[in-house]
């Protein structure tokens, strides 16, 4: 028996992207173009406070955008400390509490 086409070598992949070989067809895929598991910036704007150190950390929160998933919670919990600190800061008085005032009377 003799055939007319041409035959595909075994394992070769033939024009139409599908392998010739004696195992079942295999179909080539091109890689998609987005990868949703891939990590994407959240694009969330951030407004600065006029405090120095509360906008350096909330520029730190940028760094999330580069991480997968997992990396998420410690840059988190480095901000979170970090303005707790600074809200902290502020409660506390520096020096003795200011002398009260003394009430007049009016007439």
């Amino acid at each position: 028996m003799s055939d007319t086409a041409p035959q595909a070598a075994a394992g070769t992949v033939p024009e139409s992207g599908r392998e010739t070989g004696p195992d079942e067809p295999f179909e080539r895929r091109e890689p998609p173009e987005h990868d949703p598991a891939a990590p994407a910036p959240l694009a969330v704007p951030r407004v600065p406070t006029g405090d120095a150190e509360v906008d350096a950390l909330l520029d730190r929160l940028a760094d999330a955008d580069h991480l997968a998933t997992d990396g998420h919670v410690e840059v988190y919990e480095d901000v979170h400390r970090g303005l707790r600190d600074a809200l902290t800061a502020l409660d506390a008085r520096p020096g003795p509490p200011a002398p009260p005032v003394p009430y007049r009377h009016r007439s």
